[in-house]
């Protein structure tokens, strides 16, 4: 309970941050999928309160995610009633406790780190590319897009280009004010006065931003802002009106098949996304702390049961709102609590009030938060690694950006693969020549994969030298590695090459030479 109130500051700090990008892209991933604008909001205050309590994550926030739009909105029409659909997202969270349970979270342990590294900077460079429109007052694609092609037929480049030829004068004055009060927050000056540390600089921000809109109103109503660009939360007129915004699942439709099918979909892609998600959080944090995957899973299930039986959207760890608690300061998951709880209150009580925020503000917000992600820094020291770290995250940064995350974070596990491959291929084996001696010094697991190298350089092999092959370094030679040394020992005498083994110490490879000469110590290649 100390650390709790020890920790109360930076973590309500935090979670007002949370609160402002999370209440646009709620909607907008409502929006986009087809679904009723507030059960984006059910889902991020079940994703905030519910997943946060029993999560082991203390920066991850979950909520509805933009990855499972697609899976959503095709679901919701095939269905044809959104109770089926609830239906659905409350099997698929029962599956997900049922993963949790049997210790599936491990797969996200296999994910490579310039993979995770890649989805960062990608995410990152997709907030810049897809608030830039909303900066300058273009809002025809919902907050929260992060696919290329987007709905408004445009795509995440041409959208761009659309966005100059739309630009609101009052949008594009309120976004610089904002990014100017960002880029001024993180200097020296303010960094130094305890003051400027107390206040989140994205709660000033959208305090000014609604401080000008309003004035543009009263002064200058020309060029005010419209109402498709602010936020846009349903109001109730009263508690009954409120309550009439949930929907229930019904278990009628238990015996359509096409539920199954989307239950068992939403819970394998939601899983993928959130391990993801959690690999990435944790890369984010700056005491490095591990979050317990199937607890996750766990966590991620009850909070998708609950979801559904509210009437709200299918949820995932979300990284650009866990990156957006990290930058915020946070220190541990009452930030992640509070900001669902605030949700709560706010679309509750107060849904007027945010409904004056410009979405102006909230763009800059998240802008700032993509730079953080995808700074030129990180380019560098991938860079410095060397190409197999390089090559999968620049690969898996445009997989993203051309296609969505889970397809582009396939195409960079795959890229990843295969430098590792790669990598373990040519350690597998080395060769050394000096003065007509070779030694071909055989490591780690030789596999067939390793056969043509071996082949090929065994046969470059000129008359009358020595050669010396070194296997007591490995713990696997495949079989046709051993048959392709035994076939060259059979017919090295015919160009007078002196052939001499030394064996490994597992009997595996040890019994799988024919006749080999076995000498006690290496021999020195002068």
């Amino acid at each position: 309970m100390k650390k709790i109130f020890q920790n109360l500051t930076a973590d309500f700090s935090a979670s007002i941050v949370v609160l402002l990008v999370a209440i646009p892209l709620c909607l907008g991933i409502a929006l986009g999928s087809g679904a009723p604008l507030f059960a984006g909001i059910i889902a991020g205050v079940v994703g905030g309160i519910v997943v946060g309590i029993i999560s082991g994550s203390q920066l991850s926030v979950s909520g509805p995610a933009a990855g499972l739009i697609v899976i959503v909105a095709t679901a919701i029409l095939k269905l044809h009633a959104y109770e089926a659909f609830l239906l659905a997202v409350v099997i698929a969270g029962v599956i997900q406790l049922i993963l949790g349970i049997a210790k599936a979270g491990v797969i996200g342990d296999y994910i490579p780190n310039s993979v995770i590294k890649g989805m960062l900077a990608a995410i990152g460079l997709i907030l810049i590319l897809k608030q830039f429109p909303h900066l300058v007052g273009y809002d025809s694609d919902f907050s929260g897009d992060e696919t290329f092609g987007q709905n408004d037929s445009e795509n995440t480049f041409s959208g761009l280009a659309s966005a100059l030829n739309y630009i609101t004068p009052a949008a594009v004055v309120i976004g610089a004010v904002s990014l100017g009060i960002l880029i001024l927050w993180e200097q020296k000056f303010f960094k130094s006065k305890k003051l400027f540390q107390l206040i989140p600089a994205p709660l000033i921000v959208v305090l000014v931003g609604t401080i000008i809109s309003q004035w543009f109103i009263s002064n200058q109503p020309q060029f005010a802002l419209e109402t498709k660009h602010l936020v846009n939360l349903p109001i109730a007129a009263n508690m009954h009106e409120f309550a009439s915004f949930f929907t229930f699942p019904k278990l009628e439709y238990l015996k359509n098949p096409d539920v199954w099918v989307t239950a068992v979909t939403l819970a394998i892609v939601a899983s993928l996304e959130t391990l993801l998600g959690i690999e990435a959080s944790d890369k984010l944090d700056p005491l490095k702390r591990v979050t317990p995957t199937n607890r996750e899973l766990v966590a991620q299930g009850v909070g998708n049961i609950c979801s559904g039986m509210l009437g709200g959207l299918p949820i995932t760890s979300v990284v650009v709102r866990s990156s957006a608690n990290v930058n915020a300061g946070n220190k541990t998951k009452l930030s992640t609590i509070l900001h669902g709880t605030f949700m709560l209150i706010c679309v509750a009580f107060i849904p007027f009030i945010l409904n004056k925020i410009p979405l102006a503000s909230l763009a800059a917000i998240l802008i700032f938060t993509g730079y953080k992600l995808a700074k030129v820094s990180l380019f560098k020291d991938f860079y410095q690694k060397g190409w197999d770290q390089f090559v999968p995250f620049v690969v898996t940064i445009a997989a993203i950006l051309m296609t969505d995350l889970l397809k582009g974070i396939l195409v960079g596990i795959a890229v990843g693969l295969f430098y590792m491959i790669r990598s373990n291929f040519r350690s597998a084996v080395l060769v050394v020549s000096d003065n007509n001696k070779f030694l071909f010094r055989l490591r780690k697991d030789v596999s067939f994969l390793n056969k043509p190298i071996i082949k090929e350089k065994l046969e470059e092999v000129p008359e009358n030298a020595f050669v010396l092959i070194d296997a007591t370094r490995a713990d696997f030679i495949d079989k046709d590695v051993i048959e392709e040394i035994n076939n060259f020992m059979k017919h090295s005498h015919l160009k007078n090459i002196k052939v001499e083994i030394k064996r490994s110490q597992f009997k595996s490879v040890h019994s799988l030479f024919n006749e080999p000469i076995l000498i006690e110590q290496p021999i020195t290649l002068n």
